[in-house]
């Protein structure tokens, strides 16, 4: 169907039907479960869902000049370097803005007086539950970092132009950023910055 309008259809029908469910494998990251599943024509099949303990939490830092800061670090499972905003996870049963004010702080030195949730997002929706958020934040002071004893960051201070172009020549690649990046420019844009 073309077009179809929200009144055409239930987008609370779902065409999967759960036969069994086993975790297969558990961290204090994730959980991998494995289902036993009808799929939507019928068939017998299996489903892989990896279920995240933690929110993803992403903070664009704003400053008065229209600077934001990129966090750079090599990512394990990309086997390369990334360069992306402040990040990182808050236990689901946190509140997500004090977790993600914990997140600017501990990567980049930064507290902010405002902050603006700009997007939720799902970061690969066909094999996790992961669930995301980004922060816009505003009104920067500046103090020490406290990075994690797994990371090893490096800071970019850039204009946040710079850092979308980036997005757009493929030199930032991460899902959060990339969303992130491209909805503060539109909130700013919307504010006339």
């Amino acid at each position: 169907m073309v077009n179809p309008r929200t009144s055409d259809f239930d987008e609370t029908y779902n065409p999967w039907q759960t036969l069994s469910s086993e975790v297969k494998y558990h961290n204090p990251w994730i959980s991998v479960r494995e289902d036993q599943v009808l799929n939507p024509a019928g068939g017998r099949g299996i489903y892989g869902v990896v279920t995240m303990k933690n929110k993803a939490l992403g903070i664009v830092p704003i400053d008065a000049e229209g600077n934001t800061w990129l966090v750079g670090q090599y990512r394990y499972p990309l086997n390369e370097y990334s360069w992306e905003i402040p990040m990182g996870g808050g236990l689901v049963e946190l509140d997500i803005l004090e977790s993600a004010q914990r997140e600017l702080k501990e990567e980049t030195g930064l507290s902010a007086r405002r902050w603006t949730r700009i997007a939720r997002l799902h970061t690969s929706n066909s094999v996790t539950d992961e669930e995301g958020f980004v922060f816009l934040a505003e009104d920067l002071e500046a103090g020490d970092t406290e990075p994690e004893e797994t990371e090893d960051l490096r800071l970019w201070k850039l204009p946040l132009a710079e850092a979308v172009q980036m997005v757009m020549d493929d030199r930032i690649t991460d899902g959060v950023s990339v969303a992130g990046l491209l909805k503060a420019e539109k909130v700013l844009a919307g504010r006339g910055k």
